[in-house]
This record gives structure tokens, sequence and C-alpha cells, in this order.
């Protein structure tokens, strides 16, 4: 498979066993994992595309792991068979995110319609909704980052942040209205 010169080459592959007692440091890896955007190939296996920041993540936590008193190798590898079947679960695994986030926006814009409902339209809520909107932001931010192979699921994440953006501005309108009124 052909690659473009911006996509990464090769992967990272961190084999790791952690002790099964106490579980939180099973869960800790996990999620640690999990952020860093990797998908398991198989139990205590994880994967990443190569690139500078994802070893530097990786080696970080091989040694956390180690500190837990398990076991961890850290390998840069080429995929030699299976390449399609990797790239697609590492895709599937952006555009949950991504769907999450489109989710999350829904939900984001749901909250403004009970703020109109109610009428509330005050600088605390607008505050409130704005950091919502950042906290958005910046997790979109996030997983475009590690999004190493652009998965289509971002167009409908970008849409979805930018429908936020637009209800924002309005409420906003709406609030700096009604301070003017005086309520």
């Amino acid at each position: 498979m052909p690659h473009s010169p911006d996509e990464p080459r090769g992967w990272l592959l961190l084999i790791y066993r952690v002790p099964s007692e106490p579980t939180r440091l099973r869960a800790a890896v996990w999620r640690r994992i999990k952020s860093l955007g990797a998908i398991y190939l198989q139990s205590s296996t994880a994967a990443l595309p190569a690139s500078t920041a994802a070893e530097r993540a990786l080696r970080k936590l091989r040694s956390e792991i180690l500190a837990m008193s398990g076991t961890a190798a850290l390998l840069s590898c080429e995929v030699l068979a299976g390449e399609a079947e990797v790239r697609a679960a590492f895709q599937a695994a952006r555009d949950d995110e991504y769907e999450e986030i489109a989710d999350k926006c829904e939900d984001f814009q749901a909250q403004l319609r009970k703020e109109y409902a109610a009428e509330h339209f005050t600088y605390a809520e607008l505050e409130e909704n704005e950091v919502d909107l950042v906290k958005l932001k910046n997790w979109l931010a996030r997983v475009a980052g590690r999004d190493a192979f652009g998965a289509a699921g971002r167009a409908a994440a970008d849409q979805a942040l930018a429908q936020c953006e637009e209800a924002l501005e309005e409420y906003a309108a709406r609030v700096y209205a009604e301070e003017a009124e005086g309520r």
C-alpha cells in the first residue's frame, strides 16, 4: 500500500503485563492507552502509528508499567501482512471518538435549548456554556491530533462543533440583549 509523504510509516507496539492485583493498575494502564488513541491488537498488545510524540508517550507508559512491577517492551515495526485491518481498526477507533464528540455536541445544544425554555439568560449561564464549548473544542483537537490517517468521522464532528459555536453566539446575543433591557 503506497504512503503519502505526510502519512506515518510504521507502528509502535507496546506489549506489556501488569500484576493482576490491585486491579486499579490494569485500569490505569488501559485508560492511558486509550487516551493516547492506541488500539489493542490483542490483550496487552497496543499499537500506535509511529511518531516522535507517540514514542515518547509509550516510553513513559512503559516506565510506569515497570514501576508497577510489570513487564513491558516497546517495539518499532512494520505490518508485513494485515496492514489494511490494522489501519481499519485505528480508523474505527477515531470514528468512534468523533461520533462521541458529535453526540456531546447535541447534548450541548440541548442544554442551550433548556436555557431558552427556562429563560435563563445570565452571564453565569453563558460562562458555564462557554467553558463546556472550550472542553468540546479541546477534546476534538486531541482526537484530531491522533487521527494519523484522516478518519471519515471528523467532518461530522467539525460540523457539530461549528453548530455549537453558532448556537452559543446566538445565546450570548440574547444574554446581552436581556442585560441591556435590565432584566
